[in-house]
């Protein structure tokens, strides 16, 4: 901005007064170039003067000698005495520049002065009656005493230097015609480019103008289209401008101005707490935050929010102003309240839980102790029996002796699974980086070594690192890869596979498919029960508590378990895990 000023001054003093003293100067140049030519003139009419005045005195004296004795003839007669002397002495004062009129003009006075002297005697004689000498004396003036000769001279060398300074003064007038000519061109291209960069600067202001009113329009846009409640007040917490959004919510007219905000909303901002913190917030500079309220809004209706106020500063004037907003938690208010109370019924259900669990442990505890010791006596009574009778056990007694034995041990066997179904449910999980291809291959292991007269094809992806408790993932892989042998016991080449993949959400999928036996679909649900079986023990062995042993495994994981197979084509387990980023560390 300064240097646009220095900019437009130079050139304003470039317009006007460089002009100005070129024009000033020419017209000196000018008027001096013609006042010597007015000079040559007035030399000459000066001259002529002096020979016209000289000429008149000497025949007004020639008229008294014949005798004219008017008063008029008198005072011509002496004129020449009275006026010559002060004509030559500013003659000569004009002709100073010249040393050769000065000259002329010397001789002149001289001549002049002669003849007036001689005049003069003339007059005395003719006063005396002396009219012969009087006449003598004038003819020797002429005589002796010429001039006409020195006027021509003077008057020729004056026409010899008037063109030389009429030259002089039509080049002046020229020059200053050239200089007039390239200051007005000169102008004129200041003032285009003047006028071509302000031209240039009101565009650009312009467009400065209308970008900043269309993002003044962008913001009103915005501001009005945002549904939280917004308002901007003076120092007096009057309305300068609200959005739409809080016009709704307090019933305000939007183009209603200095409203003070005690009245707006029937009375919803009266709190006078609250006003003395927004005061504080104008004066102190205060910003106040989440602060909740209760308010009573237009149509009577009982809102909680949470209102936010902050001081700004204005740059066209020194008073500050007030932003406010308004954030409607209603909802969230009720929905926090909802939670609470189903916080509150859900530490009803914990303990409920609690009750059953420790109800649950109860009757682990009496399966463990209660129901072992009279099925230890059911199996030791029955083999003293056997070993009682001795040789007089018939076969028929013989049978019944041995389905009471696998009888009291299978219940023991469902005793020991029940007992680790309910310790899975309860113990705490010791999380940390598991290695899923370590138990994969450990588990493959284990399961290989019952089944060595088999052929075993077996089909492992790379497998992840996961979170969790290892000891509870490597029982998950136990049983799954078990059940995938056992179910494949009448194939001649069993096929097993292992894969993983990542679902939409990011987890970890996990599946095991064999081509065993299969199962029927519409008893899925059955599948991961407890002490459930969907085969014939005389086909394959189990209890039916490994799945069941897995889901809660895995539920308590995160993660979900599910199954799909097709009777006598195979089957596939899948289950998944949550991943995390140290879970993500092998793929």
């Amino acid at each position: 901005m300064r240097w646009r000023i220095a900019g437009l001054l130079l050139a304003v003093v470039a317009i006007v007064g460089l002009p100005y003293a070129v024009t000033l100067n020419n017209t000196r140049d000018t008027q001096n170039t013609v006042g010597w030519v007015i000079h040559s003139n007035a030399v000459k009419a000066l001259t002529y003067q002096i020979a016209y005045i000289v000429r008149d005195s000497e025949t007004a004296a020639y008229r008294l000698l014949t005798g004219d004795t008017d008063e008029p003839t008198r005072v011509r007669a002496g004129m020449a005495a009275k006026e010559v002397a002060g004509l030559l002495q500013q003659l000569r004062g004009m002709t100073r520049d010249s040393p050769d009129q000065q000259v002329l003009v010397s001789t002149l006075d001289a001549s002049v002065t002669g003849r007036i002297a001689l005049m003069n005697q003339a007059l005395a004689r003719l006063q005396r009656g002396d009219t012969a000498g009087a006449r003598q004396s004038l003819r020797d003036a002429r005589s002796l005493f010429r001039m006409n000769g020195l006027i021509g001279r003077i008057v020729q060398n004056e026409d010899a230097l008037l063109p030389g300074r009429q030259a002089l003064a039509a080049h002046q007038l020229f020059n200053a015609r050239v200089v007039l000519t390239i200051t007005s061109l000169a102008q004129l291209l200041l003032l285009a480019i003047i006028m071509v960069m302000s031209e240039r600067q009101i565009d650009r202001r312009q467009g400065a103008e209308t970008r900043e009113s269309r993002a003044v329009l962008r913001a009103q846009q915005i501001l009005q289209a945002v549904r939280e409640p917004i308002g901007l007040f003076d120092d007096g917490l009057r309305s300068l401008l609200v959005n739409n959004a809080f016009s709704e919510l307090y019933g305000l007219d939007a183009q209603q101005r200095a409203q003070p905000l005690a009245e707006i909303g029937d009375g919803a901002w009266s709190d006078s707490v609250f006003l003395q913190r927004l005061k504080d917030v104008l004066q102190r500079d205060r910003e106040l935050w989440d602060y909740d309220m209760v308010q009573r809004t237009a149509g009577g209706v009982e809102r909680h929010v949470v209102v936010n106020a902050r001081r700004l500063q204005q740059k066209d004037t020194d008073a500050p102003t007030l932003l406010l907003t308004v954030s409607d938690v209603t909802v969230r208010a009720l929905a926090e309240q909802k939670v609470s109370e189903l916080n509150r019924q859900l530490e009803g259900k914990v303990t409920q839980i609690s009750d059953v669990n420790r109800e649950l442990e109860a009757f682990s505890y009496s399966v463990s102790h209660d129901l072992r010791a009279p099925l230890r006596h059911v199996s030791g009574f029955a083999r003293k029996l056997e070993q009682h009778l001795g040789d007089r056990v018939d076969e028929k007694a013989s049978h019944y002796l041995e389905v009471i034995t696998s009888s009291a041990q299978r219940m023991a066997l469902l005793i020991e699974d029940l007992l680790v179904f309910s310790r899975l449910g309860r113990g705490a999980l010791r999380l940390q980086a598991v290695d899923m291809q370590s138990l994969v291959d450990e588990a493959r292991e284990l399961v290989e070594s019952g089944a060595t007269d088999r052929r075993i094809v077996w089909t492992v992806a790379p497998l992840p690192m996961v979170i969790g408790d290892e000891n509870m993932l490597r029982t998950v892989w136990q049983n799954l890869l078990g059940n995938a042998v056992k179910y494949t016991a009448q194939r001649d080449i069993a096929r097993i596979e292992v894969s993983m993949q990542q679902n939409r959400q990011g987890d970890y999928e996990f599946t095991v498919a064999d081509n065993g036996a299969g199962f029927d679909m519409q008893y899925a649900d059955k599948l991961f029960g407890v002490f459930q079986r969907l085969h014939r023990a005389s086909e394959f062995s189990g209890n039916g508590i490994g799945l069941a042993n897995v889901r809660r495994i895995v539920t308590r994981h995160g993660g979900r378990v599910w199954a799909e197979a097709e009777l006598g084509q195979g089957a596939r387990f899948h289950f998944s895990l949550p991943a995390t980023d140290l879970a993500g560390a092998r793929t």
